[in-house]
Parts: C-alpha cells; sequence; structure tokens
C-alpha cells in the first residue's frame, strides 16, 4: 500500500514538469520566425569574441564566441546565475539604428540579459521550441537609441548565433 501511494503522489508531482516542457517544432513558435531562422543559418554571421563592441546594430547574425562564466567578466551579474559546465559572453552596441520593438533570437537554449542605460530590460514577449534547427528561442524587447549590452550566459555550448532584428509587428 505504501509503495502505491508514494508512486500515485510521484506521478502527481511530477505532472507539471510534462506540462511546462516546451513545445516541440518550428510551427510552434509563437510569431513567424523565417527571417530570424534564416539569419541565424545563414553563412555571412560576423564571429565576434566576448566583450567584442559593435559600432551599430549588426546587419547580420552574429556568432558570439562564449567562455565560462568566471572568464566571461560580464558588465553586470546576470539575472540569472549561470549553472556549472555552461559559458557566458557579451558584446555591446554603441547605437540601436532606431528606437523601436527588437526580436533577439537564439539558435540554442541560454539565458539573456538585454542592458541599456544600467538597466535589465524585460522582455516583453518570448517564445521558444525544441527540435526547430537553427533557433530555438526569440524574445521582443523595447529598444531605445541608445547603447546597449547583450549578455548570454547558461550555454551549453562554447559559441551561440544571435539575430538581432527589427520586429515584425
Amino acid at each position: 500500500m505504501r509503495t502505491s501511494l508514494l508512486a500515485a503522489s510521484l506521478l502527481l508531482v511530477s505532472a507539471p514538469a510534462f506540462a511546462a516542457e516546451e513545445p516541440s517544432g518550428c510551427d510552434k513558435f509563437k510569431w513567424s520566425i523565417d527571417r530570424a531562422r534564416a539569419a541565424l543559418t545563414a553563412p555571412d554571421r560576423a564571429k565576434l569574441a566576448s566583450g567584442s563592441e559593435q559600432g551599430a546594430l549588426p546587419s547580420t547574425a552574429i556568432t558570439l564566441a562564449l567562455v565560462a562564466p568566471a572568464d566571461a567578466k560580464l558588465p553586470s551579474p546576470p539575472e540569472r546565475a549561470p549553472k556549472d559546465g555552461t559559458f557566458a559572453g557579451f558584446t555591446s552596441v554603441k547605437a540601436a539604428p532606431k528606437a523601436g520593438l527588437y526580436t533577439v533570437s537564439l539558435s540554442a537554449g541560454a539565458w539573456v540579459d538585454l542592458v541599456q542605460d544600467g538597466h535589465f530590460l524585460k522582455p516583453k514577449a518570448f517564445s521558444g521550441a525544441t527540435d526547430c534547427d537553427g533557433i530555438r528561442k526569440t524574445m521582443k524587447y523595447d529598444l531605445a537609441a541608445s547603447p546597449f549590452v547583450l549578455q548570454v550566459s547558461g550555454a551549453r555550448e562554447n559559441s551561440l548565433s544571435i539575430a538581432i532584428q527589427p520586429a515584425d509587428q
């Protein structure tokens, strides 16, 4: 009887974990990812070292080299502490082309902190799905026409492709 109760309680406790899993497949994103996915998989992605500075918003997606979190020297402590064995990095952009809504899309899972005027920006929207070649998550942020820093942490690989594009309203 005890074993049955234990098994039943474990099933109930683990049930929410299954419900919280992200959807699978490219068609499960909340908005069209075609432009971001094309940018993230294009052969002309600029390769950047962590800590690099861009004069303007890159016209193509970038591939950001990542390092151990202790070596990343992120300008701001990440809002979510990175797990052991993961990678982190950042790039700064001197100015956005104009104020507005932008998407930040990643080729693989990682935590993103967008920092502008000394403040962490909160995403206006988020969408992610597993099992979609080339893209894992995309977020929408309101950017001002001022410098910002894009920080990435918690990545499982030592590089990550990132696309920052004006959002399709």
